[in-house]
């Protein structure tokens, strides 16, 4: 999945206006929701690459990655922690995650173009410690679990779009994310469809507010807002795979 929501341009997750709790109202249902729609994506950019070696957008931008890096550098995250990067995409974070010396990371991705893309960059990039999968996050056909970091960059914004009954995907996201990351994991996340509050909300269970990180800022009418939210939480001792 490609988008920019840090001013950067790209094609971005529209922001939805609602009312209410975001559990009890849903977004407009759109084409972003559907795996149809990032198969044909991939396609199209795994063709790029093979023809011109293009590696695609980056989900938010260079800046979103560079902000999750420095703060796992930041709270000192071993650079052997098993990392697990939900709806990799084209797998550039993976390779910036290499880079900066992190050994034990996994990207997973419903669309096989997408894993595809992913290895062919990984490749020219001459990586070849990274695991990839093609694994849908809602229904995982491996064993993925004791992951001490999970990141998500827009893939909950697309999963709060798919036109499918959208609220249970959402209630089955956060039991996926409770059974791959460890007690005690932190779970980076990336949005521009969700507030603060509204992440607050949906993760309430299992999962508690570590930090907020900065994210560009807006103005408009006399009031100040941010284009997108960045938290990270930390899973409790409580999480839904220990009461399940």
């Amino acid at each position: 999945m490609n988008a920019d929501a840090d001013g950067q341009g790209g094609t971005v997750l529209p922001a939805q206006s609602r009312e209410g709790s975001p559990v009890a109202c849903d977004f407009v249902p759109s084409v972003l929701g559907t795996r149809e729609h990032w198969d044909a994506v991939y396609e199209r950019e795994l063709r790029t690459f093979q023809e011109y070696g293009d590696t695609g957008e980056i989900w938010f931008g260079e800046e979103s990655m560079n902000r999750l890096i420095r703060w796992m550098q930041k709270h000192k995250i071993p650079l052997d922690a098993s990392v697990l990067d939900i709806g990799t995409g084209n797998g550039v974070f993976l390779v910036e995650l290499v880079k900066h010396g992190f050994s034990n990371v996994t990207g997973i991705d419903y669309s096989p173009s997408a894993i595809k893309l992913s290895a062919s960059i990984l490749e020219k990039e001459g990586l070849s410690n990274i695991n990839l999968k093609v694994e849908d996050f809602l229904s995982l056909s491996t064993k993925l679990s004791g992951f001490h970091v999970c990141v998500d960059k827009g893939t909950f914004d697309a999963i709060s779009l798919n036109p499918d009954n959208a609220v249970e995907k959402r209630k089955q996201y956060v039991m996926s994310l409770s059974r791959v990351l460890e007690v005690k994991g932190f779970f980076l996340i990336t949005s521009c469809n969700w507030t603060k509050a509204e992440l607050l909300d949906v993760f309430s269970e299992g999962f508690e507010l570590f930090e907020e990180l900065p994210t560009p800022k807006f103005s408009f009418g006399g009031r100040s807002g941010n284009t997108v939210a960045a938290l990270v939480f930390q899973k409790s001792e409580t999480s839904l795979d220990k009461v399940s």
